[in-house]
């Protein structure tokens, strides 16, 4: 191993993480550190040359530009999903990949619920009606002209019951709900008040359907014409995991057809979204442009996990290693 004081570290595309003169601040104690907001492929190879250390969030490390990168000896992805990374390449090279986990479990449970309240009490429709004079001329003391709902004694279904789905369950509690899941854990290892339920019970019984699952080949399309047909017209989706979890075509067709009432999502299937993407004009779909990660408190965490991740590597005790 080099002199880990001066080692190179180079930081791919750190725009997301928005800390910029912190981050580099921190890694600066560490080695020497370039940072660039954003690396185009075509000069990944080029930026790496030097590099012990490389920090990548969306910048793709395959297996063809690990080889040619002899003094590469660390990836610090800043994210928890690790897929752009070629894990085989990387571990028959000896090269250390730690990801960031956990770091956002609560801001995308608040998400979730910052939707469904959107869907419900739609507070910013009620704002602007105010603002342009609709309560004004009404003739009642209250307004209004949207269907308003009250989750106490609803039903939340949850895909997935890691981290994230288990900080959703437990707000849904709070909120009065009940909640059923569609999880791998048996009976037994769920917590007080979440029940287990096959996945068309899932469907069939959620007034709000949660997902919460790693995208996989059993994941990938689980919303699609045929699960959502077992919905109610009454029910409401919610997507805070992955756009692919969701046939896009399909959810866009059941909304505009009324088949179910609503859905929350802040993942899309390609990020930014074409333009064509049925879910961006479909009826009561409300999107987010993939922000749930991103409140300040999450970032902060996220940039001190890195920084810890990488004081492991050098104190030779490597933390979040997925490279193993």
């Amino acid at each position: 191993m080099n002199n880990m004081n001066k080692m190179k570290i180079v930081v791919l595309d750190g725009y997301t993480l928005n800390l910029a003169e912190a981050f580099q601040k921190e890694l600066a104690v560490l080695g020497e550190c370039t940072y660039y907001e954003r690396t185009p492929a075509e000069k990944v190879l080029e930026r790496l040359q030097e590099a012990e250390v490389a920090f990548t969030n969306k910048v793709v490390l395959s297996g063809e530009i690990i080889a040619l990168l002899p003094k590469l000896k660390y990836i610090g992805v800043l994210a928890t999903g690790y897929n752009v990374v070629d894990i085989e390449a990387a571990k028959r090279r000896g090269i250390v990949v730690t990801n960031i986990p956990a770091y956002s479990t609560e801001s995308v449970a608040q998400t979730v619920f910052a939707h469904l309240l959107t869907i419900s009490n739609q507070v910013a429709h009620y704002t602007e009606e105010a603002r342009t004079g609709m309560w004004s001329k009404c003739p009642d003391f209250t307004y209004t002209n949207t269907p308003l709902l009250e989750w106490n004694g609803k039903t939340m279904g949850i895909v997935g019951l890691g981290n994230i789905g288990l900080a959703v369950a437990r707000i849904a509690l709070a909120f009065g709900m009940k909640v059923i899941a569609y999880t791998s854990k048996n009976k037994e290892q769920l917590p007080m008040g979440v029940m287990p339920v096959s996945k068309k019970e899932l469907f069939q019984q959620s007034d709000v359907l949660s997902l919460h699952c790693p995208l996989t080949p059993d994941t990938k399309e689980f919303v699609c014409t045929e699960t959502l047909s077992w919905m109610k017209p009454t029910a409401i989706i919610i997507n805070t995991s992955r756009g692919l979890t969701v046939n896009e075509s399909d959810l866009a067709y059941a909304l505009n057809e009324g088949k179910i009432m609503a859905a929350g999502v802040d993942v899309l299937s390609t990020e930014p979204p074409r333009e064509d993407n049925p879910l961006l004009s479909a009826r009561n779909c409300y999107i987010t442009p993939h922000i749930a990660w991103a409140t300040l408190e999450a970032r902060t965490r996220l940039m001190q996990i890195a920084v810890d991740n990488l004081k492991s590597y050098r104190e030779r005790n490597v933390k979040n290693n997925v490279a193993v």
